[in-house]
Parts: C-alpha cells; sequence; structure tokens
C-alpha cells in the first residue's frame, strides 16, 4: 500500500513540475529566459531548443539577449523567435540577438491569464488521474484478496490527501501567474 502511495505521489509531483515548467514560458510584463524554453530552432538539420545553442539572459526588465554558440545559428534563431506564438521582434547586430518585451495589452493579460487557467486545469485532472488509477489498482487488489475494506478506505483517505496538496499548489502557482500576468 505504502508503494502504491509513493508512486502516486511521485507522478501527481510530476504535474505539479510540468505545470510550473510550462507557466514559466508564459510571457509575464516582465523579461524573462524561461520566455524562450518552448522554441524550437531548426539547427544541424533538426529542431533543437533554443537553450542548447545559445546562451539566453534577462540583463534589463524589458530585454532579452540571445548569445547563439554557432554564429552561423543566427538566422535560424531569429527565424525561429519570429515564428513563435509570443509575439516578439528579435535585433540582430551580428554579435547577440537583442529581444524587447512591451507591456501586454489588456486584451492580451486576459487571454493569458485563461491560457494560464487552461494549463492549471489539464494537470489537475492529470492529478485526479492518478487517483483514480491507484483507486483502481487498490479495488483489484481488494477482489483478489490482496486488500482488506479498512486497508480501501485508509488508502482512498491518504489518496485524497495528496491529491488535495498537490491541486493545492498547483493553484497557488496559478494565483501568483495571474497576478504577475495582471501587473502592470
Amino acid at each position: 500500500m505504502k508503494d502504491r502511495l509513493n508512486d502516486a505521489k511521485r507522478r501527481m509531483e510530476g504535474a505539479v513540475k510540468a505545470f510550473a515548467n510550462e507557466i514559466g514560458s508564459v510571457r509575464t510584463g516582465r523579461a524573462s529566459t524561461h520566455l524562450l524554453d518552448r522554441i524550437q530552432v531548426d539547427a544541424y538539420g533538426q529542431k533543437t531548443p533554443l537553450n542548447q545553442i545559445a546562451q539566453i539572459s534577462a540583463p534589463e526588465a524589458r530585454l532579452l539577449t540571445v548569445a547563439p554558440y554557432d554564429r552561423s545559428l543566427f538566422g535560424a534563431v531569429e527565424k525561429a523567435i519570429l515564428e513563435s506564438d509570443l509575439g516578439l521582434t528579435p535585433n540582430n547586430d551580428g554579435q547577440i540577438i537583442r529581444i524587447g518585451v512591451p507591456q501586454l495589452s489588456e486584451e492580451r493579460r486576459k487571454e493569458l491569464q485563461r491560457l494560464v487557467g487552461k494549463m492549471a486545469e489539464e494537470q489537475r485532472v492529470a492529478i485526479r488521474n492518478v487517483r483514480r488509477d491507484i483507486l483502481n489498482e487498490a479495488k483489484r487488489a481488494e477482489k483478489e484478496g490482496d486488500l482488506t475494506k479498512n486497508d480501501i478506505g485508509r488508502l482512498q483517505d491518504d489518496i485524497q490527501k495528496i491529491t488535495d496538496a498537490e491541486i493545492k499548489s498547483i493553484d497557488e502557482m496559478l494565483h501568483r501567474k495571474e497576478a504577475e500576468i495582471m501587473e502592470v
């Protein structure tokens, strides 16, 4: 039973970490190197994450800089940034690519808020699916005689506590991100 709970906790924490990574790449009014995490560059004949072929930094609150390790990739990096759904425009001076991060409009802020809410709901569903899977496993074990009714009851209580805690952590991250998005 402990193994089932540990497995459930590990899988639920994975959903929370996935959500944290997803919302890190959602643009807010501030420059963050995580904004460019989802960008894939066509480098050396295959799609490669930007952060693996370039150094990314945020020297100012509204500026990102990208310095490709290989100078021949400047054009591919610029193209990938332009084609992304971030709405950012890169400026290449031959040494470094500068990306100004403009203020968000009220409409765009609300759109991003909805997007982040949708991401949170997807991860909440993933956590609930883990709970369902563990409880179904436990019911099968009960039918086979491996667990008693009392064991099932304790497992349900424990798995619900873990589920509630992980969903609460997603909700807290969601509220912080929404506040960050709406901050002017």
